[in-house]
């Protein structure tokens, strides 16, 4: 059923831009993607308000999940939260504060704990993660990597109000604080504080934002 609803969605939307002129598409085409999210909202424990989401999203473990109002995201989301992986159990806990904007191919991965705050804003390709398969020495060397166990170091935490370039991937415990500015290709690797402008491989402070710098 899911995937015949797809489907009508796919062929009314394809319709809809080839009649109308691409200002009056766009509406259109925002309008199938809430009908797009509110379909999919009984997949997550909690969403907000008016989410928008466009087609495609992959999701896994929605009922571990809580987004806040005017979520909106571009195509290629994907959210995982793994509460089983070959033998181990995990209480994985994703959240997702209110009016953040994620645009194309942003993948979160989830067994532990990633928190991200209001007004959050993703570039394309950015992937963050709680966790690694198996540790990088010798005990897990002789397993094949996807036979490796599940392992986090500690969450991720996104303060309210950060912006995050182009590219970027966020490592296991990692807080990032408000207001930051990750640049472009950025790999994070370990917390920053409040206000840092930052990148790199792996990421460091390029500098901090004097907040009376203006006055």
């Amino acid at each position: 059923m899911k995937k015949l609803i797809k489907h009508i969605l796919k062929v009314l939307i394809k319709g809809c831009i080839k009649l109308y002129k691409p200002s009056m598409a766009k509406k259109i085409e925002n309008y199938f993607n809430r009908i797009y999210a509110l379909w999919l909202s009984p997949e997550f424990k909690n969403i907000g308000q008016t989410p928008l989401i466009e087609r495609p999203m992959y999701l896994k473990g929605g009922k571990y999940m809580v987004i806040g109002k005017e979520f909106a995201s571009q195509a290629r989301l994907r959210l995982e939260c793994w509460d089983t992986y070959e033998n181990d159990i995990f209480t994985p806990e994703l959240t997702i504060g209110n009016n953040v904007c994620m645009n194309y191919n942003v993948h979160i991965g989830c067994i532990n704990k990633v928190s991200i705050g209001n007004n959050v804003l993703f570039a394309s390709n950015i992937y963050i993660t709680d966790h690694h398969h198996g540790y990088a020495d010798e005990r897990h060397l002789n397993i094949p990597p996807a036979k490796r166990p599940l392992i986090s170091k500690g969450p991720v935490i996104i303060e309210d109000n950060v912006w995050i370039g182009e590219n970027v991937s966020i490592m296991p415990n990692v807080t990032i604080g408000e207001s930051c500015i990750i640049g472009a290709n950025s790999v994070v690797t370990k917390s920053f504080p409040n206000h840092s402008i930052i990148g790199g491989v792996p990421a460091r402070i390029i500098r901090t934002i004097n907040l009376n710098e203006n006055e």
